[in-house]
């Protein structure tokens, strides 16, 4: 389903507006403009693509502002919205977080599905125990 153009291009706006905060470190701002932007998506989120990648910016933020919980929600929900299950970025994040909540099992699926899909380069942006647990469950 496809937004319509009006809604698209603000969504947009408000989401360069988050990156560019986001650059500057401004976290909860980007947040915030993040969260305007997903306001704007029609209800049932899950049947829209600007929703997943939304939600995985939203989860993101809180990664940044250390709140694993609510990161943990967004890239749950990204997951289930259109072009969600199978990215591997999404994937990365949530083997991440099931990692840090000590759900292993739940981790190597997820941290799998992410090497499969991006390879040993989406793993180089991020702390090396991920790469490393990876590492001693499966043969890379």
């Amino acid at each position: 389903m496809q937004l319509p153009d009006a809604v698209y291009a603000e969504i947009t706006e408000l989401c360069k507006n988050g990156e560019l905060l986001a650059k500057n470190h401004e976290y909860l701002s980007a947040k915030q403009k993040y969260t305007s932007a997903l306001r704007l998506v029609p209800e049932k989120h899950q049947d829209w693509e600007a929703a997943t990648w939304i939600y995985v910016a939203i989860g993101d933020m809180n990664l940044k502002l250390d709140d694993r919980e609510k990161a943990f929600k967004c890239f749950i929900n990204a997951v289930q919205c259109p072009k969600g299950l199978g990215n591997p970025y999404i994937h990365l994040r949530l083997g991440q977080l099931y990692f840090e909540q000590n759900y292993f099992e739940k981790s190597i699926d997820e941290l799998t599905r992410a090497y499969m899909g991006g390879g040993l380069d989406i793993f180089m942006e991020d702390d090396p125990k991920y790469l490393e647990f990876l590492e001693s469950r499966i043969n890379i």
